[in-house]
């Protein structure tokens, strides 16, 4: 008689690993600390004294001043017209939080937004849940007059890299020179110009990839903007905004007047921002061409105002 040795077979194996295991636990931060935020001020931002946004040093990772709203967006890699939660998450009066937490060894920046889910789900007993919407949205395209945007040019010289070291800002909306805004996520730099009657501004990127161009447009028109100009790489932008959509992105950003936007959810059913931006995009050698189709949305079923403490 042949013996079977069950303890080697395939079978034994398979069933070892269907049901004697239990699925890995979430990454998570090795260690994290959770402080609630001051609200926004213009003029510590102007002076460098309120940063806004994430640092990242080796194993070591820092939010400065965000709402919830953003936090969510940052561990589930979205974008603001794929979250759906309640109200008091996004906004100018929306609490806002400083997150400081060290990566386990061997983890990498690729990793953070797991991280981030397990802490929102600890820290702010975060419940979440998926969906998928046919939606109105607008496709930006190339236009069939040719791409006008010109590509990125490093500077000669590369100034030290700022690009966590937060966004340092000078000058100011009136004097006819701008606002230029260095470092950011990405080490380029943006300059703000308000027309003297107020009723229009003029923002210059000299550096924007087009996920960053189709993100911001979005804030400012009734739907969202989805890519499908297949370009890659970053380009010099330049975007003439009536007030009432620059205001519009300012809101659905977070920000209050004179202070630098940053992430939040694009305002619910924006209004109708006119034909300039539109025509603005036309300038880049770009067009918003409307379409539907399915956009896979995160809905907030729970989330708390408050963390537990640290």
């Amino acid at each position: 008689m042949k013996l079977v040795t069950l303890a080697c077979s395939p079978l034994v194996l398979f069933l070892g690993v269907a049901y004697g295991q239990t699925a890995p636990a979430p990454l998570t931060f090795e260690v994290a600390s959770v402080k609630v935020a001051g609200p926004l001020d213009p003029q510590k931002i102007m002076s460098g004294q309120q940063r806004i946004g994430k640092k990242v040093d080796k194993a070591r990772v820092e939010y400065s001043s965000l709402s919830l709203d953003a936090f969510i967006m940052e561990a589930y890699k979205i974008k603001s017209y794929q979250l759906s939660g309640p109200d008091w998450m996004s906004g100018i009066s929306a609490p806002r939080f400083d997150i400081q937490a060290k990566l386990p060894d061997g983890a990498t920046e690729a990793q953070i937004p797991e991280m981030m889910q397990a802490l929102l789900a600890e820290r702010f007993g975060l419940k979440i849940h998926k969906e998928t919407k046919e939606r109105n949205t607008y496709a930006l395209v190339v236009a069939k007059t040719g791409l006008k945007m010109k590509p990125y040019e490093a500077p000669a010289e590369s100034p030290a890299d700022d690009s966590n070291q937060g966004m340092k800002i000078s000058g100011n909306m009136q004097d006819g020179k701008g606002i230029t805004v260095k470092g950011g996520q990405d080490g380029g730099t943006y300059k703000v110009n308000m027309s003297p009657d107020m009723k229009s501004m003029r923002m210059e990127f000299s550096k924007m990839p087009m996920l960053a161009l189709v993100e911001m447009l979005t804030r400012m028109v009734d739907r969202p903007v989805v890519d499908m100009t297949e370009l890659k790489g970053d380009y010099q932008v330049a975007l003439d905004l009536p007030m009432s959509a620059a205001m519009a992105m300012a809101g659905a950003m977070g920000a209050g007047a004179g202070s630098v936007p940053h992430g939040g959810p694009a305002i619910p059913e924006a209004s109708d921002p006119g034909t300039s931006i539109f025509e603005s995009v036309q300038k880049l050698g770009l067009k918003l061409e409307p379409r539907k189709g399915p956009v896979e949305i995160i809905v907030v079923d729970h989330v708390e105002k408050a963390p537990t403490e640290n």
